[in-house]
Order: C-alpha cells, then structure tokens, then sequence
C-alpha cells in the first residue's frame, strides 16, 4: 500500500465525492486533501509518490465524478484559499473565491469584471477553462496565475503559458492553481452593479437556475479564436441542433435535457452519473445522425464507472 506524506492540512481516506458537486452524484475518492496553505500544498505533491494522481477540484460546478469514484488524491481549496485584493485595475484572487463574489468586490472598486458575475464556479476553474459570457473570456482579463507544481515547485505561469483556447487551456496535468491576477478595465460602479443585475435576470428566464444541473453540457460547435471569440460566419448553438435532433426534455433514469434550455442537464432527483453520462452520449449521437456535427463535452467527467 502508498504511503501519503502527512500534510498539516486536512486528508481523509475515502472521501464521497457526490456531496462535493452540484449535480449531486459520484463514488468516493481515494484520498481528498484540504491544503492549510500554499506551502502545505507544495510540501505535499513534492513528498507524493510519482505514482499517485493528482486530481484538482474546485466547487466541482462543471464536473461529473463516476459512480466508481475517483483513484486519486483529490486536492481541494478551502477559505484559505479564497481572498480578493484589488490594487488600481487589477485583482489579485485565490483560486477558491467564487466568480460572483470576486465580479462584485471588483465591481465595488470600479473595475469591470462583470461577466464573471453569472458564471457558476471559482476562478481556478475560471483560470483552467477560460470560462466566459456575453462575449467576455478569462483570457481577456488575465495577467498570471501562481501554479503549483505536481513536483511541488511553485511558479508563476502568463497568457502566453496557459496557451488560452476556448473553454480549455494548457495546464499540465496534476498542476495546481492557488491564485490568480486579472485586470478589468474602468467603470462606475453603479453602472457596473446595474449590469450585473441585467445579466442575472436574462440568465434566470431563460436557464434552469433553480435545478441541479452543472451549467452548460456542451460546448457551441463553433469556431474560435485561441482568446475565445466566435467565428460569427459558423457561430452554431448547442442548444439548437440539441432542439433540431429532438432531444430537448430528453430523460434517461433521473437525468433529463432541460425543458427551459436544452443545453442544460440536469439530475431530476434521483440520477447516477452514468444516467447523465448516458444521456449526454445520447444526445450526441442523435445530433450527429441529424446533423453531421460531434458535439463535444463541457463538462468534465472523471473517474470510474461503478462495478457491475
């Protein structure tokens, strides 16, 4: 048996993971660690055996754990990892702060992070996907990340590192981000909550705010710049060619489509991850046999699927 290093933060063996996600479902991970700090976290991976595996989680927003769970230590941040410091434009966030809080503290200071505000997760996520709306990406805010290491250096990696692209980004595997730098341009701050306030009520009527779902299911077959910007010329919708194959509302076990936006899986009640993972493979076939075009997952799925 692998013997762990023993950090000062928290690790327990075990740990069920479907509490730890907002759809709600996936088996245990071997180990899950909650670093004290950033030097806990660094001491750690660099005492890790090389043959563990290494699994950063955020708020676990746009991640499908199997039912199986996870043969990894999953790495987790809590509030120590959650500060927001604004210097002139530029914010300075851990990797656990939320979007929202961190697009409203921004707000009250008069920089303009505004399309952070309705996007679900932390900023590591944010940082890790290039997540973005209404036009608006991470990679056009971004200045650095302080990265660390699965070999437990601590580094600071730029734009030009993280290689942006949209929804994705080139992250090694087993590295782990504790913080970030982003820079907004400058508005009045009013303005800035009043469109903030817009954003959040066009998301309320026309997405499933109210269900158990992890966002959007998968990425508009689009072309895109590396900074995230569609090709208007073959700006498609996910949702549209979901709705064109018929398959807006569809079910398999406790997972359905959503009704309100078709882009939208979400767990009824009762689903497994293999029903979410089933019918999301689903939809992509009948897209594929109505369309021609290979939808492609935004949500992360990771682990095993249970025994038989």
């Amino acid at each position: 048996m692998t013997t762990l290093p023993t950090p000062r933060g928290k690790l327990t063996e075990g740990k069920e993971l479907s509490g730890l996600t907002w759809l709600r479902v996936g088996g245990p991970a071997d180990y899950l660690f909650q670093p004290a700090d950033v030097e806990d976290l660094a001491a750690f991976l660099k005492a890790l055996p090389d043959d563990v595996a290494v699994f950063p989680m955020g708020v676990g927003s746009n991640l499908i754990v199997r039912d199986g769970g996870l043969r990894a230590v999953v790495i987790r941040m809590g509030r120590g990892f959650n500060h927001i410091e604004i210097e002139g434009n530029q914010v300075r966030a851990g990797v656990a702060a939320l979007d929202a809080h961190v697009a409203r503290k921004a707000a009250q200071a008069g920089v303009d992070l505004t399309f952070l505000r309705t996007i679900p997760g932390a900023i590591g996520g944010a940082v890790r996907m290039n997540a973005g709306c209404y036009g608006s990406y991470t990679a056009d805010v971004f200045v650095a990340a302080t990265i660390v290491t699965r070999t437990g250096d601590i580094v600071t990696l730029t734009a030009e590192d993280l290689n942006f692209q949209y929804r994705q980004t080139d992250l090694p595997e087993g590295w782990v981000i504790v913080e970030a730098v982003l820079e907004g341009p400058s508005c009045d701050p009013e303005a800035l909550v009043q469109r903030m306030d817009d954003q959040l009520a066009k998301r309320d009527a026309s997405q499933p705010t109210k269900d158990r779902s992890a966002g959007s299911t998968f990425r508009n077959p689009a072309g895109f710049s590396s900074t995230g910007q569609a090709d208007d010329v073959h700006d498609l919708k996910a949702w549209k060619v979901i709705d064109d194959a018929g398959m807006r509302g569809a079910r398999v076990g406790g997972a359905q489509m959503s009704e309100m936006h078709s882009n939208f899986m979400i767990n009824t009640g009762d689903a497994t991850a293999a029903d979410l993972e089933n019918l999301g493979e689903e939809v992509r076939k009948r897209v594929f046999q109505n369309s021609g075009i290979d939808l492609q997952w935004e949500i992360m799925r990771v682990g095993e699927p249970a025994a038989d």
